[in-house]
């Protein structure tokens, strides 16, 4: 099963950024964490959406880069990229900007945990952000899950399974706070005493104390350009059902060998028939 081989996937820590304004993209909306997140992809895709899950927003996620940081090649990468894309995972898109006075492109890829059909994706990316928000189950049971495992994180932190329940509400309010699971664990972990007399008061009191504010209200979204994640190609509608354009989808018309021969002969007649410049001198 996929999920045996997401051990494998490598810890993002080290993970270099790409340069300000480009690289990952979380979208929005996305349910929490579950562990069982891309069960549903093969194992290299599986293990490789985990990575990316993992990273934070503006990492450099080129396939040269992950590369370096996972145990597959380019080329594996790639194919994985693509069958991500179609998967309803990710999109290739660009903006333009201007930067001292000259135009310029700025490239995303947009990842979502939870998979989104293209209608969803057109909709985000055309600036008309669709308004999704993760289930009231779903966020109980991903702020259960992180409090049960405080007590690995440091035994200090160890809940009973009745302390994860009563907790679990007050946790769960980080996460529609817009918090992740990353932030939640810091906050109440962080700078411990040297004893906790109490781990479920001292749990409860951080998770009150150090509560994120309300999100402020999102601004119009941005349009992106949304482009072939395979080839990098602008289209829209149709012609990039799940993030691939026809051609990269296997639709693009391949030439006879007869017809990439005659071509070839063509050109080397055509080269041959150049005439011939003297040495130093331009024709």
């Amino acid at each position: 099963m996929a999920a045996a081989q997401l051990s494998a996937a490598p810890r993002p820590s080290a993970h270099p950024k790409a340069n300000p304004g480009y690289g990952k993209k979380s979208a929005p909306g996305q349910e929490p964490r579950t562990g069982r997140d891309f069960d549903h992809l093969p194992a290299r895709e599986a293990s490789i959406a985990m990575y990316l899950d993992r990273l934070d927003d503006e990492a450099d996620i080129s396939i040269k880069t992950l590369a370096k940081h996972l145990p597959y090649g380019q080329c594996a990468i790639g194919t994985a990229l693509n069958n991500l894309s179609a998967a309803g995972h990710l999109r290739r898109v660009r903006r333009p900007v201007t930067l001292d006075g000259k135009p310029r492109w700025v490239w995303h890829t947009f990842f979502s945990r939870t998979a989104r059909d293209d209608a969803w994706w057109d909709a985000l990316l055309a600036g008309e952000a669709p308004v999704t928000r993760p289930s009231p189950q779903a966020v109980r049971s991903a702020a259960y899950g992180v409090l049960a495992r405080l007590g690995r994180i440091d035994p200090r932190l160890t809940l009973s399974a009745g302390e994860c329940g009563a907790l679990e509400g007050s946790a769960a309010e980080w996460f529609e706070r817009g918090a992740s699971e990353a932030q939640l664990v810091h906050a109440v972990s962080a700078g411990l005493p040297k004893e906790v007399a109490h781990a479920y008061g001292f749990v409860r009191a951080r998770l009150v104390a150090k509560l994120p504010p309300e999100p402020l209200p999102q601004p119009p979204g941005t349009r992106y350009e949304v482009v072939c994640t395979a080839c990098g190609e602008p289209g829209e509608g149709a012609r990039l059902r799940g993030g691939l354009c026809e051609g990269c989808r296997g639709g693009r018309p391949v030439l006879a060998a007869e017809q990439v021969h005659a071509h070839a002969g063509r050109l080397r007649t055509a080269l041959r028939a150049r005439p011939r410049t003297q040495k130093g001198v331009d024709a």
